[in-house]
């Protein structure tokens, strides 16, 4: 069974985020071994300079690449990455499996994105939309199309 991880920065904080965020890891146990691990979010000073900004992502990085298994498809969720519909991230999903890949890890960054380290050990790079969402959001968001392609790939209803 194909093993998918969410790996992001920061925890949920809104309640009914959380709740959505359960409800599509049950829903996934069904397809996949789906787990989603978060990491400590770098504190950052209010206004931080370049520098600053990239000491954060460089710590986040290190945090992020520590909980991924060595063997893992990475997949970065950043904004220069390639958008897909539902039927061609679910179309990513069995091409991965029948290229015998075993685990799919996506990463999803802290409200500064992701380390150049992250995005250089990453198979392919994804973007949701043109649009800004927060980073919370954007976990729920990407939870359910995992769930949709699964969905999509065994021939359930859920996507119409």
């Amino acid at each position: 069974m194909l093993k998918v991880t969410v790996v992001c920065v920061g925890k949920l904080k809104e309640k009914y985020l959380k709740e959505a965020a359960a409800e599509y890891s049950k829903r996934l146990k069904a397809f996949c071994r789906f787990d989603i691990i978060e990491v400590d979010e770098e504190k950052a000073p209010e206004s931080p300079n370049e520098s600053q900004i990239n000491n954060i992502l460089n710590a986040e990085g290190k945090r992020i690449l520590a909980k991924i298994d060595k063997s893992a498809k990475i997949a970065a969720m950043c904004i220069e990455g390639r958008q897909m519909s539902s039927k061609a991230f679910a179309q990513f999903f069995s091409d991965s499996a029948l290229s015998g890949v075993s685990s799919i890890a996506f990463v999803i960054g802290g409200s500064w994105g992701l380390s150049d380290e992250v995005k250089k050990r990453a198979d392919i790079k994804l973007s949701m939309s043109e649009m800004t969402f927060p980073h919370q959001l954007a976990r729920v968001m990407l939870c359910e199309q995992i769930y949709r392609a699964f969905s999509i790939n065994s021939g359930t209803k859920y996507h119409k």
